[in-house]
């Protein structure tokens, strides 16, 4: 019996978002290179947007491409982008059938011209799907959002369309990369390491966090599944008692 079988519908988290770690790890044991690892990679991001889909989760964020990332080999660098390009272009008819709609949140600026103009037709062309929001998180670091959000606000402060006294938490918001998404209700790390790695740090302020030891290409609907059903046991409170939820 698969343990999607316990899963409550009911319970299932609105939002998971997942740091999928330890691709270099996993091809240095198979030994070969960092690349074959990221390839493998990619056989478990279909195998979790389908278990999503399946399960009617509503928005599934993938952390692909850290603004740190920038400083590996040129060569990783130029593999990972075409290997990003190659799987939307063949996943996007996939997207279509499942009814996925497609997003990338992060400093897109970076990236080649050519990967933009990839991501602007696969986001459009996914648009008007209703289903699960896929979204990449791509030249992405949680800083880098905070204070770009923060620059957007001065400027409008500046430009007398905002004032001081209107900034607060939810205005704040409006001016992140994920102002069209909800939290996230669970935070999944693979691989065994226990950080954050500048990834939604405001978003996941009461994100329920699941770590686990599996490599990101062994990660499978089963892991997945396992995920979720820890989620479901764990007592969400806010900042409130148990009592309180009571």
């Amino acid at each position: 019996m698969s343990l999607k079988d316990k899963i409550i519908p009911s319970r299932l988290p609105k939002h998971v978002a997942i740091i999928m770690d330890g691709n270099g790890r996993w091809a240095k044991r198979q030994g070969k290179d960092r690349l074959f690892g990221h390839q493998h990679g990619t056989q478990s991001v279909r195998e979790i947007t389908e278990a999503a889909v399946e399960l009617g989760i509503g928005f599934l964020t993938l952390y692909a491409f850290s603004t740190e990332n920038w400083s590996r080999p040129q060569e990783e660098i130029d593999g990972l982008m075409l290997l990003f390009m190659q799987v939307m272009e063949s996943e996007t008819p996939t997207m279509m059938e499942n009814n996925v709609r497609f997003r990338v949140i992060g400093e897109t600026e970076k990236l080649h011209p050519q990967t933009q103009e990839a991501v602007r037709k696969i986001t459009e062309k996914t648009s008007g799907n209703t289903g699960l929001t896929l979204i990449v998180a791509l030249s992405y670091s949680s800083r880098w959002e905070i204070v770009n959000a923060a620059k957007r606000i001065a400027q409008e402060v500046r430009a007398n369309g905002l004032s001081v006294e209107d900034i607060d938490q939810e205005s704040f918001s409006n001016f992140l990369c994920t102002k069209d998404f909800p939290d996230p209700d669970l935070l999944i790390r693979t691989s065994g390491e226990y950080r954050i790695s500048n990834f939604l740090m405001w978003q996941i302020s009461y994100s329920e966090l699941y770590f686990t030891e599996t490599l990101w290409p062994d990660f499978n609907k089963e892991e997945f599944y396992k995920a979720i059903l820890d989620f479901q046991n764990r007592e969400r409170r806010f900042g409130k008692t148990s009592e309180q939820l009571k």
